[in-house]
């Protein structure tokens, strides 16, 4: 049996394999549970007692070194594979995909990008403003709803009972990057104002306590309303397309006389009437007018002299008209598969 320990030995140091198949019979014949060293392993038994000491060290070197040689053939047999053919090495590590644009931001580019051309700019202030640059100077009067806790996030009220110019909170709208703007700028002024704003509302599918809004401000001598329409038209026309009608309903704001409110045609419908525009055949996307002549004198703008134009529209109800989206909520919710459904190059 000696010999058959030193025949196998001399046997097994010299075999080399070329393929993972000849590697697994190498292990299958020598190393399984029906290997020729299992075998050997059970023959064991029959050994005279004198000889067992002697042969049981040589049958575990055996099994060793078949073992080690295994190892070997495998790390040999791994490092001389042609990873080239199997792999196409140009790939990237990681299947990484190109993100998308939040709607929030393709419609906000869009928006700025259809002012721009007819010469608007881009002007842009603080989220953290006082009463008098939301409020005052918009002429808003002292004791206007708006300046409610109920509609206003006030970080600090100095009065809480009266309105105080040196109350802080957060905007509730953009203009007033308007006032701010036209204190520090003389006419002519065109310019629009994308940003975040906020207002203390519950919630819903169809409101939300933070919103984005883009206003616009045109002041220069004998602007009329009918600059204020053909901006709009053109507006609306490159925003929803070639065929959109629009039109202009009574309103009011204080910052703004005469005030209307914009309605487009759906084109969902074409006009006919549909759930989404409750079967009127227009929907709602903004508010607009001739600015106010307080509010230039506040900002010490001669009326007499000047005149001009503001609008305002909320991103998110543009969106939801573009693309249809019936949840607002969704805007906030980073969903990837909602996400994933928005693609732009701008």
């Amino acid at each position: 049996m000696l010999q058959k320990v030193k025949d196998l030995s001399e046997e097994i140091s010299k075999i080399s394999v070329k393929s993972p198949e000849e590697l697994e019979s190498f292990r299958i014949k020598y190393l399984s549970k029906k290997g020729t060293i299992s075998v050997l392993f059970d023959d064991f038994r029959n050994v005279p007692a004198e000889d067992k000491k002697e042969l049981g060290q040589k049958l575990n070197l055996l099994k060793q070194s078949a073992l080690e040689k295994y190892n070997t053939l495998k790390e040999s047999l791994l490092s001389s594979e042609d990873l080239s053919e199997k792999t196409d090495l140009t790939r990237p590590s990681f299947p990484f995909t190109l993100g998308s644009r939040h709607p929030i931001s393709i419609v906000r580019n869009e928006i700025i990008d259809i002012f721009s051309r007819i010469g608007f700019t881009v002007e842009e202030g603080p989220e953290i403003e006082d009463d008098d640059h939301v409020f005052t100077k918009l002429n808003f009067a002292p004791e206007h709803p708006a300046r409610d806790m109920q509609d206003t996030f006030y970080i600090s009220r100095l009065s809480p009972e009266d309105s105080n110019p040196e109350d802080i909170l957060l905007r509730t709208h953009t203009s007033s990057v308007q006032i701010r703007v036209m204190q520090k700028q003389k006419p002519p002024i065109r310019a629009i104002f994308p940003g975040r704003v906020f207002r203390n509302e519950a919630i819903s599918a169809r409101a939300h306590c933070i919103f984005h809004q883009v206003e616009g401000l045109y002041i220069d001598e004998n602007v009329s309303f009918a600059d204020l329409k053909q901006t709009l038209l053109f507006f609306a026309r490159e925003m929803f397309g070639k065929e959109t009608e629009i039109r202009l309903r009574p309103s009011y704001f204080p910052f703004t006389e005469p005030s209307a409110e914009l309605d487009v045609s759906c084109k969902i419908c074409g006009g006919k009437g549909c759930n989404v525009c409750k079967h009127t055949g227009w929907l709602e996307i903004l508010g607009c007018g001739m600015v106010h002549p307080n509010v230039l004198e506040a900002c010490n703008i001669d009326s007499k002299k000047y005149t001009g134009f503001a609008f305002g529209m909320g991103i998110e109800r543009i969106t939801m008209l573009k693309y249809q989206v019936n949840d607002l909520r969704l805007y906030f919710e980073n969903d990837i598969r909602f996400l994933d459904q928005f693609k732009t190059s701008l």
